[in-house]
This record gives C-alpha cells, structure tokens and sequence, in this order.
C-alpha cells in the first residue's frame, strides 16, 4: 500500500462518454476536456478512455499540455492563449489553436487549424465584438490558415434557471449563424458539460465536456442524479492508532481536544497532497465501512481521525477520503468550492493507479 493512492477507473470514464454521446441531439459530436492533467485523473489515459466512449475531439488550455498528449487519432484543440514560443510548440505538436485578435491571427503559418473565438460574455478570453471577431477569420483566410471553428465560451451553464445562459447563446448564434455559408468545415461549438446536460439549442456541431467525463456533477450536486459514475477514489491507510485521555489535543495549534477517551488514527497524506487544510475539523473518512470524522489541523503530510473509545480500527487499514459514499461534491461543499478544484488539486505526489 502507497501512503496514498488516486485509484481511476477508466472503464467509468469510457461509460460517462457513451452515456454523454447518447444525450447529443442528431449531428453533434462528443468533444472532452483534459486540460489540467485531465482534471487530475491523468491526461492521456483519460483521453484514451475518452475516445473508447466516443469522443472526437480532444481539447487542454495549454501548449505544453497537447506536447504531452502525443499523437491523437483526432484533432487537439489549444484553447488557451499562446505566446510565440507556445504557438511553435503546439504546433509542432500538430494541434490547432485558438485566436481572437487579428494580429496574432494574420501571423499563423499557413495550414495551421484555428477556432476563432467570440467573448459572448465571459470577459476574459475572446473578441468582445463580432464585426472584431468576424475580421479574426478574415485575417486567418488571408494569413493562408484555416478556420476549423467558431467557438464561444458559457459563464452560468450550471446555474439553472439563469437567463444569462440564453442570452450567451442567442448571441453566439447571431454571430456564427451567418459564418457558417462562409466556412461550412468549421465547427461550431460553446457547451461545456452543464450545458450539454441542460440544453440540446447548445449541443451545435460540437460539444466540449470537461467534469461530467470524471463523473463529476457540473451542477454541483448528485453525479448519480445524472447517471455519471465518478472515476476517481483517494485512498490512504492507517499508519498509527493510539489512546488520548479526554482533555487531550491533536494536531498543530491544538484545534481538536478530545472530549472522552478515544482512539486517533494517524493516516499519511496532507495538504501536500492536495488535501486542503480547510478541511481541518470538517471532513470525514471511510474505514471498513464506517465514516470518521477527521480532527485535528490538516498537515503537510498527515491528518488524523477520531475513530472512537473501541480499538476496532487497525494499523493497516485503507482508509477512504474520496469515494465510498463520500463524493468530490461533498468534500467541494465543506470547503466551498467545486468538485473541478478537488480532483485538479490532488498534487503529482500522489500516485494514479489504473483500472
């Protein structure tokens, strides 16, 4: 046994893809993202999962994340911004790229593949304007390059009810409707996975889902709710188990004093394994069945468990943090976050074991 474990069932991401596949209305195609090592689920076996399910199109944020894809059966799609070295190495890794400037557009070497990118009301990435954007794929046709996309980039898909959601996409279709006689290769694309699973008006030529391959609710609730199977488990197992009289402390600052005598296990991962230390006396673990709480300060390297006055905890047992029963939306909640920064936050320490 590691000290700790990220265990991924990828038969879990293959069925996620299928399951995804089968909610796209007639003609759209199943893109995946994984960018940020796949979400922390690693990047190229999630892709190869990935395409068992059904995807066509693979897309990350950076350029050194397509370098580490290899070569892919389809297309890999950069969706972040490229310095000039960049640009070279997601090139030379046979991607296409993102543009939303004239200027950068107009110096891509021919060939090169580009989605051009209109800021319906993200405010970050993006020409905000679309006679700006529209001049992006003038500058790719005259720069001898190909406009293989238009694409845009959703800010409250996973707000249901929000009317915003709507308003991203009326604008978005103003825009790329009439560009489509212009460029009928190019692929026209704005859902991430909440708005796959929301709305099929999104679904377009092309849809981009991140977290719901994982098995990871977009919405921030029930991945079951959704028929989505989480791929991902952390394991660790008790390294120590010993007495503490009532009134006695654990951990750094003494943030836990025992209130009767108890039993405190002592399992081997920390926040230096991407367990936050905001879960400090707010997160629980599975061990043979049973959930403890955690106590204590979270530590670099440990974190400790109260597991009760019987000594039915051992030396050795696995211990669950993610999965059995205790999902990344749970643990996202304790810490208010999302499940996306959960499963990303698991740190290289840690390895992936492959199922």
């Amino acid at each position: 046994m590691e000290r700790a474990l990220a265990r991924i069932d990828l038969a879990a991401i293959t069925r996620n893809c299928h399951r995804l596949e089968r909610e796209l209305r007639a003609g759209a195609m199943l893109g995946v993202v994984v960018k940020a090592d796949g979400y922390g689920h690693g990047a190229r076996e999630a892709a190869a999962a990935a395409l068992a399910g059904g995807a066509q199109r693979l897309f990350v944020a950076t350029a050194r994340e397509a370098q580490a894809l290899g070569e892919q059966p389809v297309a890999v799609v950069v969706m972040g911004a490229l310095t000039a070295g960049e640009l070279e190495i997601a090139l030379r890794a046979g991607a296409e790229v993102t543009a939303w400037e004239p200027a950068f557009a107009g110096a891509l070497p021919a060939g090169t593949r580009v989605h051009v990118k209109l800021d319906t009301g993200m405010g970050r990435l993006g020409a905000r304007d679309p006679g700006e954007a529209t001049a992006v794929t003038r500058s790719v046709q005259e720069a001898g390059a190909e406009v293989a996309g238009l694409m845009s980039h959703l800010a409250t898909a996973d707000e249901p009810g929000d009317t915003f959601f709507e308003e991203q996409l009326e604008r978005f279709l103003a825009w790329a409707g009439p560009l489509r006689s212009r460029f009928p290769g190019a692929l026209v694309h704005i859902a991430n996975s909440a708005a796959t699973l929301r709305d099929p008006a999104a679904h377009l030529d092309l849809v981009r889902c991140g977290v719901a391959i994982y098995g990871l609710d977009p919405f921030q609730e029930d991945p079951a709710a959704r028929d989505l199977e989480p791929a991902l488990s952390l394991v660790s197992y008790v390294a120590a188990v010993k007495p503490l009289a009532a009134g006695q402390t654990v951990g750094y600052g003494r943030r836990f004093t025992t209130q009767r005598p108890t039993m405190i296990a002592t399992i081997p991962i920390g926040y230096g394994d991407g367990w936050r230390r905001g879960l400090t006396n707010d997160a629980d673990v599975v061990i043979d069945g049973t959930r403890y709480p955690l106590v204590g300060t979270v530590s670099m390297d440990n974190v400790t468990a109260d597991v009760g006055p019987e000594p039915g905890v051992r030396t050795g047992d696995e211990v669950t943090l993610i999965g059995a029963g205790i999902s990344a939306e749970e643990v996202a909640r304790r810490l208010d976050t999302i499940n996306y920064e959960i499963t990303c936050g698991i740190t290289a320490r840690v390895p992936r074991v492959y199922g």
